[in-house]
């Protein structure tokens, strides 16, 4: 922690990426927590943990941790269906599943989730964040689930135009959208200052030298939106839906962290990332915002990201990203209250497009179409269903996928000398594969004598060898080698 203050050059280095880190953050701090239904301040607390605690903590040096788009449909979710108070006993136990992962050594496994199920996890919450964002950026209330959000557009699209109010908020947030997509655009001098901030900045100061009357961020103060779990809170945790909903929150953030510890590892040549030391750094996290009940953590990749590229070399960018959230929420607290709603709901829009693979859809349909299946699988499961059955079905059927294109075997025949047919089998016989094998040895001609020979195999599953024994038995033949497999 000391070695940035024994080299100045790091150390200068480090605080202008924490500047730059933090203003990347303070929009999307406060932009996730206004979209997942809690008070602003919670996700500032979350940004703030992720600084000052998890910043300290082993793992990863470079990556950047707080609250993060990907998790806002679960903790929408989460809190419609149980109520804000629960939010933090929610989070504490996801935070303690993830600190016994990473003390079980569980870390180095998330590596193993298929990239196609990732991705369509990532596609199903951004296509249900933007969705769900356009109501907000017409200041509309938005349906609970994700299928609803999307049949309901029509009639916001009627709202819109036929209410004046809807229409101003609305192109307030277009209007966020279109500077977040040109400001790559401008001059690198002006991109000094990050895209978010900028946007969220301008729509702030247009909406009050015009006078537009729109929703806006509602502040309450840092301390007051504090609101630890209580013993009821605990209690409420007792059903299906509710363990269900930690196991998500925990597998989620977690495979979302250490996939993101993963990218930026190639982002930079400096120490590589300890995934079952950054897993507990993350269950550490967790669980501190659970008992202040906040917003749940997970490692950033846009932060992370911008942490790299701004030139940061130790972990002591990402604790000073954390001081200047704690200095802006203490002095400024009113700033957040002047920010229009539509403004942050078009940050969120622009990041959930970022989490649809648009790009690489086409591009993985032709070369492994099966991971495409997987990825579109997973994501419309998400939309339709929730984010934990979504998750588990793309992972279902990737597992699936997997096992079917390594059970390859093949059956050739040919007869023998003494008239005999000699069937071998090569390959891997699971139960998968039972029809072809039947069909094939049904159709063996019966006036013949049939040996197997299934001394080629690699490998023989329990159903496949019960199957073969009762074939044999009743075609009176024999089965060569079957002891060896």
């Amino acid at each position: 922690m000391l070695s940035p203050l024994k080299n100045p050059a790091h150390l200068r280095r480090d605080v202008l990426a924490s500047l730059v880190v933090f203003l990347v953050a303070l929009p999307l701090c406060v932009g996730v927590a206004v979209a997942s239904g809690v008070p602003a301040e919670l996700g500032l607390i979350t940004g703030i943990v992720g600084g000052l605690v998890v910043g300290f903590l082993p793992g990863s040096s470079l990556q950047v941790s707080g609250p993060a788009a990907g998790l806002t449909v679960l903790v929408f979710e989460a809190v419609q269906e149980f109520g804000l108070g629960v939010l933090g006993a929610v989070v504490l136990l996801a935070g303690l599943v993830q600190l016994a992962l990473g003390a079980m050594k569980f870390g180095r496994f998330f590596r193993a989730i298929t990239v196609a199920v990732v991705q369509g996890m990532l596609a199903g919450i951004g296509l249900v964040l933007i969705f769900g964002q356009l109501y907000t950026m017409a200041g509309v209330e938005q349906p609970r689930s994700g299928i609803d959000k999307i049949l309901g557009v029509p009639h916001l699209v009627t709202e819109i135009a036929t209410s004046s109010q809807a229409l101003t908020a609305f192109a307030i947030g277009a209007g966020t959208i279109a500077v977040l997509v040109l400001w790559k655009k401008l001059p690198a001098q002006a991109q000094l200052l990050p895209a978010p901030l900028a946007a969220v900045a301008l729509a702030t100061v247009a909406t009050t030298v015009a006078g537009w009357s729109v929703p806006r961020v509602e502040v309450q103060g840092l301390l007051s939106a504090i609101q630890p779990p209580g013993m009821s809170d605990f209690a409420s945790l007792g059903s299906l839906a509710a363990l269900g909903t930690v196991l998500a929150f925990a597998l989620i953030a977690s495979a979302e962290s250490l996939f993101s510890a993963a990218a930026v590892d190639r982002m930079h040549d400096g120490p590589r990332t300890d995934f079952d030391k950054e897993l507990m750094a993350q269950g550490v996290g967790n669980a501190i915002c659970g008992v202040l009940g906040a917003l749940p953590l997970t490692a950033v990749i846009v932060r992370s990201s911008a942490n790299v590229q701004a030139g940061a070399k130790t972990k002591l960018s990402r604790i000073l990203h954390g001081l200047w959230l704690v200095l802006f929420a203490a002095l400024l607290p009113a700033a957040i209250g002047v920010i229009p709603l539509a403004a942050l709901a078009g940050v969120l829009v622009h990041a959930g497009c970022k989490l649809v693979p648009v790009k690489d859809l086409l591009p993985l349909w032709r070369t492994h179409r099966g991971e495409a299946l997987v990825l579109a699988v997973t994501a419309i499961a998400i939309i339709t269903t929730n984010m934990f059955e979504g998750v588990l079905l793309g992972i279902g059927l990737a597992v699936i996928k997997s096992a079917w294109e390594t059970s390859h075997i093949q059956l050739d025949t040919h007869e023998t000398t003494d008239g005999r047919l000699l069937v071998t089998l090569t390959g891997s016989a699971t139960f998968l594969r039972l029809p072809r094998m039947l069909e094939t040895l049904e159709a063996l001609p019966h006036d013949k004598p049939v040996e197997l020979d299934l001394s080629e195999l690699r490998h023989l599953d329990h159903a496949c060898r019960i199957t073969l024994e009762n074939w044999a038995l009743q075609r009176g033949t024999t089965i060569g080698a079957l002891a060896k497999v």
